[in-house]
């Protein structure tokens, strides 16, 4: 049993525990007819796939050569484009990778991604708290609050500009994700796609020393991972992102 998401247009949501040929077969229906009904397995333990499949995502050197090699949880989601996930935080750093299709992200730093939420809150007139999120934010007017700022006219419900960034994943491509910063995803294109985020794990818990760079009209982050003495494995400092989508 997986969890799975089921909306139908801007007002229905329903999540659930189902098996994953629930999903499969809709996904093979997916591909011929034209539905709002959508269907997606969200964050799904790696560890409730079938066998196969769990052999197929086996963990990444990375994990078991960093630091103490330590394994706290790993998800999967499998959808068919076009798919949508809000405006929303997550409590742990995450590396986000592509398995299929493609998909479009934009982040957004702790205090820019707050912002945007309490101006949405304030136009709802509700009080609620953005580290517990639940099917509020994936229906109705707050849905559609979030998705215009992000997605529309990248301004805060106060008119002031969002100052964020944006990538495209391709299969076989991936991004980290620092702790705290808010991030809204959206597939693109047709067909299948499917992501993964590893294990979190000991070397995402390192410190991590992020700097602004600026290369002419591009703006962009670097994280510099600072290793543990021990560790057999040395990260090197990489580019995140190849563009700010505010400019």
């Amino acid at each position: 049993m997986i969890p799975l998401e089921l909306t139908d247009g801007e007002t229905k949501f329903d999540r659930a525990e189902a098996p994953l040929s629930i999903f499969l077969e809709w996904a093979e229906r997916a591909r011929t007819e034209n539905s709002q009904q959508r269907l997606y397995v969200a964050q799904a333990p790696l560890n409730r796939l079938p066998k196969p499949m769990q052999d197929d995502l086996p963990t990444p050197e990375l994990v078991t050569r960093t630091g103490k090699g330590d394994v706290y949880d790993a998800s999967i989601w499998l959808g068919v484009a076009p798919t949508y996930t809000p405006l929303h935080r997550d409590p742990n750093p995450n590396l986000y990778l592509q398995l299929a299709g493609r998909k479009v992200i934009r982040l957004l730093e702790p205090d820019a991604g707050q912002a945007v939420f309490d101006g949405v809150q304030v136009a709802l007139g509700s009080k609620v708290s953005s580290r517990f999120r639940g099917e509020e934010m994936m229906k109705g007017r707050e849905k559609t609050l979030l998705e215009a700022s992000i997605w529309s006219s990248n301004t805060t419900q106060e008119g002031e500009k969002i100052e964020g960034f944006e990538e495209t994943l391709d299969a076989g491509q991936s991004m980290f994700i620092p702790e705290g910063w808010w991030h809204s995803v959206k597939s693109v294109g047709t067909g299948c796609t499917g992501s993964v985020s590893p294990p979190t794990f000991d070397f995402i818990r390192m410190q991590l020393s992020v700097t602004s760079t600026t290369r002419g009209s591009v703006r962009g982050l670097v994280v510099t991972p600072t290793p543990r003495a021990n560790s057999a494995l040395q990260p090197t400092p990489s580019d995140l992102f190849r563009s700010s989508y505010n400019e």
